[in-house]
């Protein structure tokens, strides 16, 4: 799943040279690709755009790695139409890799961090940046929403606390919730308290909005970030 389109944050970003250190396989389509992290600094929630070395096709990709990491992560799913994504599975360590970046506002807001509870909506590879801000700040308040096709698709489970992850799966029973996203969010009404990030497809974020907004949630307390 690639990134939509969206505003760049820093439009004078320069193109770097990194190097690949591994690529972890998480399913049959889905990876994680480890790259040297060189001097760069980024806010959990922003992205990069990432390609062969003199290559035209970049594509974006939220970071999945922490700011304490020593190196850089992104979380992506192949795709049958995907040259990026088909390319990128392949590569070896050693190898170098265009960098440039990062972008983007999707962020947690500094003044909420220790004091609100935040829930995380994320379908796919949506989870990216959830997994970037939960690593970053492990004493966070926080509830992830994770909307898959099948429970095996629940990327790196594990890593998160088991009373803070609920899986929904859409096509068998393997997730912590039989169901749409949106299914579980209509009969667990949020607390309009309630800081609510949501990182997916389109239609996820827009019938879960709708949801929350309808639940009395604010909608200066529901961020999205959209991707194809």
């Amino acid at each position: 799943m690639e990134k939509a389109s969206t505003k760049r944050g820093n439009s004078l970003s320069e193109v770097r040279v990194h190097e690949v250190i591994e690529v972890r396989h998480l399913t049959d389509t889905a990876y994680v690709l480890r790259m040297t992290k060189g001097s760069m600094d980024f806010i959990p929630g922003q992205y990069i755009s990432i390609g062969k070395v003199a290559s035209i096709d970049k594509r974006d990709y939220s970071i999945y790695s922490s700011p304490n990491d020593e190196y850089l992560e992104v979380l992506i799913k192949e795709v049958a139409d995907g040259m990026v994504s088909k390319s990128l599975r392949n590569m070896k360590p050693g190898e170098p890799i265009e960098v440039e970046g990062p972008f983007g506002f999707f962020q947690l807001k500094p003044d909420t961090l220790n004091e609100r509870k935040h829930l995380f909506i994320a379908s796919g590879t949506g989870i990216s940046p959830f997994h970037s801000m939960v690593t970053s700040f492990p004493e966070l308040n926080y509830h992830l929403i994770h909307g898959v096709r099948y429970g095996a698709d629940a990327y790196e489970k594990s890593m998160y606390q088991s009373n803070r992850i609920t899986v929904c799966s859409s096509r068998d029973g393997k997730g912590d919730y039989y169901g749409r996203v949106t299914d579980w969010l209509k009969e667990n009404p949020i607390d309009q308290s309630t800081y609510c990030y949501l990182c997916g497809n389109s239609d996820m974020i827009n019938d879960a909005f709708d949801i929350l907004e309808a639940q009395g949630v604010p909608s200066e307390h529901i961020h999205a970030e959209v991707y194809f």
